[in-house]
């Protein structure tokens, strides 16, 4: 599953790799700040580009909500959520079928954009962060799915069974994030796409060899700590630790 992201990247930088525009430019200093540690749980604000408006970047609220609820509703859902996942995640596998996602699936897609995200490792019982990014230093482009609630968007972020890496490094889940390259990002927010060329494009396989992936320190994990500084996306190696 991915609970954990991180954002580091200029909102210009943003917009010169999707071709977008951020929707409102008071919000440029906030979204410029790094976060090297978005924690899902924390229910962070993002910026996501929906498939309503794919010309622009818009802030949205980690964890999504189903529609028919109200502003007031959306805190308390989330503790109530939080035995589910906290709405952080959607299956790819189960976007028809689900209450939340099929409302959202035909009309509702984004892109997340993130500078990279953490998935843990168990070895010997003991779980070991690891942070995957571009090898090229480029945002990557997450699928996900958004509800709209007055003047708030909720997303989640879609995940789809473990390719042989993630399979490696996420090795109690077997689960990863789904991952666009520049065509799959363009067609997923398309309006033209029928039930088939969706599943089609959850189905696509991000080429493995474009990322870059290595263990940090465990602070990631630690709710004593604050994890979302600098050194948090550094490299950290561990003995005995072999990937």
């Amino acid at each position: 599953m991915c609970f954990h992201t991180s954002q580091t990247k200029k909102v210009v930088e943003l917009e010169n790799r999707f071709k977008v525009k951020i929707s409102d430019e008071s919000l440029i200093d906030y979204f410029n700040t790094p976060k090297y540690h978005l924690n899902g749980f924390a229910h962070p604000n993002m910026l996501v580009i929906p498939q309503e408006r794919s010309d622009v970047l818009v802030p949205a609220v980690w964890g999504i909500v189903p529609s028919n609820k109200s502003k007031e509703e959306i805190k308390p859902y989330f503790k109530e959520a939080v035995k589910y996942g906290g709405g952080l995640n959607a299956r790819s596998e189960k976007v028809f079928q689900h209450f939340i996602y099929r409302s959202s699936i035909m009309e509702k897609r984004c892109i997340i954009p993130v500078s990279g995200f953490f998935e843990p490792h168990d070895h010997k019982g003991i779980k070991y962060p690891f942070h995957f990014k571009d090898k090229g230093d480029k945002p990557l482009a997450l699928a996900g799915l958004y509800t709209v609630i007055e003047r708030f968007i909720t997303f989640t972020i879609l995940t789809k069974e473990a390719s042989p890496l993630f399979a490696k490094i996420h090795n109690k889940k077997n689960r990863q994030p789904v991952i666009l390259d520049e065509a799959n990002t363009h067609n997923w927010l398309s309006t033209d796409l029928n039930e088939t060329d969706i599943k089609d494009i959850l189905k696509f396989t991000y080429p493995e060899d474009t990322l870059e992936v290595y263990s940090v320190s465990k602070d990631l994990f630690s709710p004593k700590v604050d994890s979302d500084v600098a050194s948090i996306i550094d490299k950290v190696k561990y003995e005995g630790l072999e990937i």
